[in-house]
């Protein structure tokens, strides 16, 4: 009895590793939980390392400030399958040092997100362009490390991009936005937010260029006014959101058009904007007949 219970007993490590651990339940499994399986023993930490470097998506998003950045290059140093690799929480340890081996190595990168991360510099961004030429979507919201010439050797490398966040990147100015937008067509989803750099023109050259734009976030670009608005309005007719809060220029007259398409915009109709204002002042919003 006791020889046939035991044949009967099968532990997790006994299911084989690439055909079944990996593809069917690590994969499922948050990465902190990843990391503390390793400590239980020896065959967990090798069973581990054989995920590490299997993985098509690394997300460091939930633990970034807590990995410290040995563990993060000891993690990564077999893996040249990623697809997408994300480290917006890693601002507090992420250097070139450790991220540019993981680039170099990973050369069918499709998402990489970069945003926050302040400890590093324009190489890694020409590095991204050089090794991951089949990048669609990258964010470097907050990396005011870009210039002018990183995003330069971006859209000469890069062709396929479909999203990019280049929140408050202050460096950047109209003549690199209108030099990516010529060589990225493609583009769908776009945020030039918070840089007073940005004016009409890039914005036109925005709308002339990428013909299925989405999205777009102009939010606090405090020299965008109606005329690029209206260009954008007559050239992207799969335009879904805009975004235009504290974009002072633009006025009612270049947003209505877009509205009735059913555009979504931050910014809330004038009327519609007053009778908030009248609510929070006398308490009750009063009944007006807007068909008069």
């Amino acid at each position: 009895m006791d020889e046939e219970a035991q044949m009967q007993t099968c532990h997790i490590l006994d299911l084989p590793w690439e055909d079944v651990l990996v593809p069917h339940i690590l994969c499922f499994l948050p990465l902190q939980h990843l990391v503390s399986l390793q400590r239980v023993s020896r065959q967990f930490h090798s069973l581990i390392q054989v995920y590490l470097a299997n993985c098509r998506t690394f997300d460091l998003s939930s633990i970034g400030p807590s990995v410290p950045k040995e563990a993060f290059c000891s993690m990564l140093k077999d893996n040249n399958v990623l697809h997408s690799l994300c480290l917006s929480s890693c601002s507090e340890w992420v250097t070139d040092k450790e991220l540019l081996p993981v680039i170099g190595q990973n050369q069918h990168l499709q998402r990489v997100d970069m945003s926050s991360c302040v400890g590093l510099t324009r190489h890694s961004l020409v590095a991204v362009s050089l090794s991951c030429m089949h990048l669609q979507h990258l964010g470097l919201a907050h990396c005011e490390w870009v210039d002018s010439l990183s995003l330069r050797s971006l859209a000469d490398h890069c062709g396929g991009l479909q999203s990019i966040n280049i929140t408050a990147c202050r460096q950047l100015k109209d003549d690199a936005i209108c030099y990516m937008a010529k060589k990225c067509l493609k583009l769908r989803s776009l945020s030039l937010a918070v840089n007073a750099n940005v004016t009409d023109e890039s914005v036109e050259e925005v709308a002339k260029n990428c013909r299925g734009l989405e999205q777009l976030d102009l939010t606090g670009c405090l020299r965008v006014r109606n005329q690029s608005i209206r260009t954008l309005a007559e050239y992207c007719p799969k335009l879904q959101s805009l975004k235009v809060n504290h974009c002072h220029n633009v006025t009612e007259s270049s947003l209505d058009p877009l509205r009735k398409r059913n555009v979504v915009i931050d910014v809330e109709p004038p009327l519609q904007r007053a009778l908030v204002l009248l609510q929070d002042v006398l308490g009750f919003a009063p009944f007006i007949n807007l068909q008069i």
